[in-house]
């Protein structure tokens, strides 16, 4: 490592207005790990997660029993889902309170949003959905099952992994049978930032909905969903938000839309009544549709916690520290990793990347696993690529420095 590089580290990390959120991770809980670079698939723990864990089991859980589910010091249980909804949409999302809620897995409420999207579609006689071959696979893979579900058509726009969808692609694809086009905010591969507001005027121009994937933009850049005039999203929690791993996702559903499009997984905490228990299925005229099954409250504690340390540093300055993070790493890889045949794979513009960047080499699965047994943690994506996922309130600029030159070492031996 030169001392040029690690001067730079340490000035980056003492101007650094966000450095103290560092303090509030449990760092030391994993002594062996030098350098954590995966907070785009697993966000650290905070202090206070396991405070307030804990205390919610002997409290909340433990002193209230079955009553917490009414009362409690955050209005009740029953109020969480819509409650940390709204959190989350006034802190991460841009969005007004009633349209944000937090329940399921991403693929879940992924499904229900599509499938709410689709029916309303087909009931205008608009039969395809609009796709891009890179997105995420847990949304491809829900597409495919909704089209032989529902006998849409799937369009895929070819996409270059080392890029991201573009409105010019997606101006190509829409037209007048398109019911939904749904994207990634955030590629997973490469780290390009779409343009979301271009194409979702795009797709609305067109008569289609538009659901936008925020799996790894929630937390990591600047969301403004009600301006960008965005129909629905949905988005985890254990990525920038720092839920845990499980953590339930959040799902988007605009005001405009409520009461109009409607879920298929009719269950009772969904319903206009939760305990009349009578017969028939009335939906909650509200955002709370989407809600199913009992809501994962324990869960929540996490997220709920993740999301008030987020709303004290402030997006705006997340960001900021993100795209210094990120351009910290491609200039160091630029200069210790090209000579040793590694690649680029993300953006270099900082408008158009997200939180994390990808480097490429033909035995970066190898890598990886020896980067892993030094303490140095990334994540491998196929076919040959390492992404270095960078969470602004947990990771330091020196703890970039100190991966990149143990990645530089395993590539110029090998």
């Amino acid at each position: 490592m030169s001392t040029q590089h690690a001067d730079r580290a340490a000035d980056l990390d003492a101007a650094d207005p966000l450095a103290s959120f560092r303090d509030e991770f449990l760092l030391e809980a994993a002594p062996g790990v030098s350098a954590y670079l995966d907070g785009n698939s697993l966000g650290r723990p905070l202090k206070a997660t396991a405070t307030e864990v804990d205390r919610f089991v002997r409290r909340e859980w433990g002193g209230r029993l079955i009553q917490g589910w009414t009362e409690d010091e955050h209005g009740g249980w029953m109020d969480w889902p819509t409650l940390l909804g709204d959190q989350i949409g006034r802190v991460v999302l841009g969005a007004a309170a009633g349209q944000t809620v937090v329940a399921d897995s991403t693929t879940v409420l992924f499904y229900k949003l599509v499938r709410a999207a689709v029916d309303a579609g087909l009931a205008q006689g608009r039969d395809e959905v609009v796709c891009d071959t890179d997105n995420f696979p847990t949304d491809r893979f829900v597409l495919e099952g909704i089209a032989a579900e529902r006998g849409v058509r799937l369009r895929w726009i070819e996409t270059d992994p080392a890029a991201g969808i573009t409105a010019e692609q997606v101006r190509a694809a829409v037209g007048p049978r398109t019911a939904l086009a749904t994207f990634s905010h955030v590629a997973y591969r490469s780290g390009h930032l779409a343009d979301a507001a271009g194409i979702t005027r795009v797709v609305q121009d067109a008569g289609a909905l538009v659901l936008w994937d925020l799996c790894h933009s929630a937390g990591s850049v600047e969301l403004a969903l009600d301006s960008w005039g965005v129909d629905l999203a949905v988005g985890c929690s254990y990525k920038y938000l720092n839920g845990g791993p499980g953590a339930p996702a959040f799902g988007y559903l605009a005001t405009r839309h409520q009461g109009v499009l409607r879920q298929p997984v009719q269950g009772w905490m969904g319903h206009a009544d939760p305990f009349a228990m009578g017969q028939g299925y009335r939906p909650d005229p509200g955002v709370r549709q989407l809600i199913s099954g009992t809501p994962p409250i324990v869960g929540m504690v996490p997220v709920r916690v993740g999301v008030e340390q987020l709303e004290r540093a402030g997006i705006a300055a997340v960001r900021q520290k993100s795209v210094l993070l990120t351009q910290f790493a491609l200039d160091l890889a630029d200069e210790l990793l090209a000579p040793h045949g590694v690649q680029v794979a993300t953006p270099r513009e900082a408008a158009a990347r997200g939180g994390h960047i990808t480097l490429r080499r033909s035995d970066f699965r190898e890598v990886t696993q020896k980067l892993w047994a030094d303490g140095v943690v990334p994540d491998f994506r196929t076919p040959d690529g390492i992404r270095l996922g960078l969470a602004p309130l947990s990771t330091s600029f020196g703890e970039v420095l100190d991966g990149i030159v143990a990645l530089q070492q395993i590539v110029k031996d090998a």
